[in-house]
Parts: C-alpha cells; structure tokens; sequence
C-alpha cells in the first residue's frame, strides 16, 4: 500500500511540475472579429495555454496569469486563422501538362514543402489535402507536426480514387508507356470499399473520389458522370462507417446529384449544379466547395504554363457557368465552405478567391464565415478550430483594417499565429 502511495504521490507531484511550466500567451489587438456572430470586440485579449484557447474577451474581462507571456498587435484586427478546404500544395500550376513528366517522382514533395510554408504564411493555419500522389500529403503533415518544416495543419485525403481513364488517372500516354506504380484509379462497389480501406490504413482523414470528369486532366467530357450511384454509395458507406467524411469531385449535375444522394459531404467545384442538386444539398446537409476564382488564373496563364489545348477550352466553357451557379446555390441557401484548388493557381495565394465570392453574391462576413465557422463544421473539428472558441488551437491571424468593410485585407495579412507561437510577423519590415 505504501508503494501504491508513493507511485500516486510522484504521479500527483509530475501532473503539478507540468501544470507549473505549461506555456501561456496572452494575445492583445484593438480589435478581434467574432466570426460567428459577426460583430468585433474592442480591446481583446486571446489566453493561449499550451497552443490551446484558454480565456477570450475584452481586456477588461479576461485576466491573464502574470507571467504570460505577452504579444501586442497593436491596432490590429486578429481573428480566428483560416481554413481551406480544398489545396493540393504538392502541385506546381506553372508546371502543367506534359511538363510534369521532365520531373522525377520525389521533386513534388519539396513543392509541398515550400507550398506548406507560403500557405501558413498567407494566413491559413487549417487545410484539407484533397489528392497527392506518393502520400505526400501524410509526409507533409508528420513533419510539419515534428516541427521538421513550417506548415499549416493539414487533413490528408491521399490518393484521389477515380473510375479507370478518369481524371486521377493516366490518361495523357499511350498504351506502351502505361504508367507503373501506385493509383487511385478504382472501379466497383467491393473494389471502392476496400480502397477506402486502404487509403485509411496509409494516412487518409477523409476521402475523396471523381464523380465526373474534369477540367485539366487529358481527355473526357468535363460533366460526365463517371460512377454510379452503386459505386458511390458502397464508397461513401464504408468511409462514414470508419468515421471519415467524402469529399467529391463534381462538375455535371447528375454525377453531383447522385453523390448528394450517396450522403457525400462536400461537393468540390459544383459548376454545372441544378436547382435537384440545391435541394439535395440542403436536405442532407452537404456543403459547397466552389472554386471561383480558378477561372481568372486559369484562362489567362493557362496555355504559358503547359495545360492542354482541349483543357482550356473546358475551363471557357464551365468557368463563368460556375459563377453564376455559386450565386444561385448562395442565394438558395446551399451550405458553403472556402475551398480554393490551390495548386490549380499559386499555393499560398488562397486568400484572393474571398474578393470573388462577395463579388459573386456573399457579403465579406459570410465569406469569412466559409473559411472559419463553416468549414470547421464541415470537417467535424469545431473542438479545434474555427472561431477561437475556448479549448480550440490558438491559430490567430492579425491584419491592419476590418476585413467586414473589406475582405482584401485578408490578402494581406501581417501576423500568423499556430498554437500560440508567432510564425509570420512582417510588421517590423514594413
């Protein structure tokens, strides 16, 4: 018993050493944007214990422990960090098309990394990695996690799953230069089922499958749908069952309607939905990732960067589509979250689709909301991020005006915070 005691005692008195040298910040702005409510506090104050929440409020209102460590960001405005929900920062837009093919496999995971590092300071501490290939994204993400290279927090999907010549797979060479080695490309329910399996067993924290065609790769109409409803519905079932959520490419209206009904999550791209898909959407409590501002990039460095000829003229001919349908599903009541396709235009740039979407319909505060509140929900971590909540991450960004008047500040943001540690402060060059 004794010995029981004393085991209890050095456990006690270890817990207590801990809690004596834990970490805390104290973070203090003119103002702090409460995103969920829209309305900014004055004279705000962020209490961050060991890279996590532990107080919010006016200064007048929160105290923090004495020896806290103290960050002044003056005038500022600091609000929650950002959330993209749809990145590929293994990938290289100026290096499209048959130029990718120059470059050895490995030569893309030092583009994740310089990616991860301008994507962290361009504001956005939270992204979901939806498609690399080599598990790129899962190396990014441990050693961003050990501390190794600078990054944002990263949601790994791994490999995109597609139906065989779809646009995950290799479609741009002929039979005799069949590509060897690892792909998504996956067809039937039972075949579907067990790569969600295996994507999880490897690193995947949710899923994402092509349920059309697409706009860059070689070949096949950009709306057709390219599994059934069968195949989505056995690959949605087995991901929800093992707790992950699905993301779907989808650009043409059956394929995205027939997802909606398969229970994905989110539908990225959206360009030729229907009222059906609005609907859909509502009823079962998807989310919107729409890309709109890809087309500018696109259409005007496009043809100097690689693409293939028959991939700019599908962008024409869904870009403005999908623009008017972002205003339409905004305007029915479609759920939304900020997913950018970065990689499709410069990595660390993701800040500039925001002007887009008020220009598209949204007021500034509900397209902070897609890259805050929204998307936290849609990824299922509102514990972690989102609106600086107590208990979520200490991920704050500061920036000079209210991005509410005009959402471009958020383009150019000055401080980044991660877990309480200041990772971005570029006032001193300023």
């Amino acid at each position: 018993m004794r010995a029981r005691l004393r085991l209890l005692a050095g456990a006690l008195l270890a817990v207590l050493a801990g809690a004596a040298h834990a970490e805390t910040v104290a973070v203090h702005a003119a103002h702090m944007l409460d995103v969920g409510s829209g309305q900014m506090i004055d004279d705000a104050v962020v209490v961050i214990t060991d890279g996590r929440v532990t107080a919010r409020g006016t200064a007048a209102a929160v105290a923090a422990p004495a020896d806290a460590k103290r960050i002044e960001l003056g005038a500022m405005t600091m609000l929650p960090g950002l959330i993209d929900m749809h990145v590929h920062l293994s990938d290289d837009p100026m290096i499209s098309g048959y130029r990718r093919l120059e470059l050895v496999d490995s030569f893309w995971m030092a583009v994740g990394v310089a990616n991860a590092a301008k994507t962290l300071d361009g504001g956005f501490t939270t992204v979901r990695n939806v498609g690399s290939h080599n598990f790129d994204d899962v190396g990014l993400k441990q050693a961003i996690e050990r501390g190794i290279i600078r990054g944002p927090r990263i949601v790994p999907a791994t490999y995109i799953i597609c139906a065989t010549g779809g646009p995950c797979d290799s479609t741009e060479l002929p039979p005799s230069l069949v590509r060897t080695g690892y792909t998504g490309a996956t067809n039937g329910p039972e075949a579907l089922r067990a790569r969600v399996r295996e994507l999880r067993k490897y690193g995947a924290e949710v899923i994402k499958f092509n349920g059309t065609g697409g706009v860059l790769s070689k070949g096949g109409a950009v709306g057709a749908q390219q599994y059934s409803y069968a195949e989505m519905a056995a690959l949605v079932s087995e991901a929800h069952m093992l707790g992950m959520k699905v993301a779907m490419h989808a650009h043409g209206a059956s394929g995205i309607n027939d997802g909606l009904r398969a229970g994905v999550d989110t539908i990225e791209h959206a360009s030729l939905a229907d009222e059906e898909s609005f609907r859909l959407a509502k009823a079962n409590g998807a989310w919107f990732s729409m890309d709109i501002y890809d087309d500018d990039y696109i259409l005007a460095e496009g043809a100097k960067n690689g693409l293939y000829p028959e991939s700019l003229e599908k962008e024409r001919a869904v870009g403005l589509k999908q623009r008017q349908v972002f205003r339409a599903a905004h305007a029915a009541g479609v759920r939304m979250v900020y997913g950018t396709d970065a990689g499709t235009y410069p990595n660390g740039n993701n800040s500039v689709q925001f002007a887009k979407m008020v220009e598209w319909g949204m007021t500034p505060i509900e397209a902070i909301q897609t890259a805050t509140v929204n998307a936290a929900q849609a990824l299922g971590r509102t514990g972690d991020v989102g609106t600086l909540a107590v208990g979520q991450y200490g991920d704050i960004i500061a920036v000079a005006g209210d991005p509410r008047r005009d959402v471009t500040e958020l383009t150019r943001v000055h401080v980044v915070i991660k877990g309480g540690e200041v990772v971005r402060d570029d006032r001193a060059t300023k």
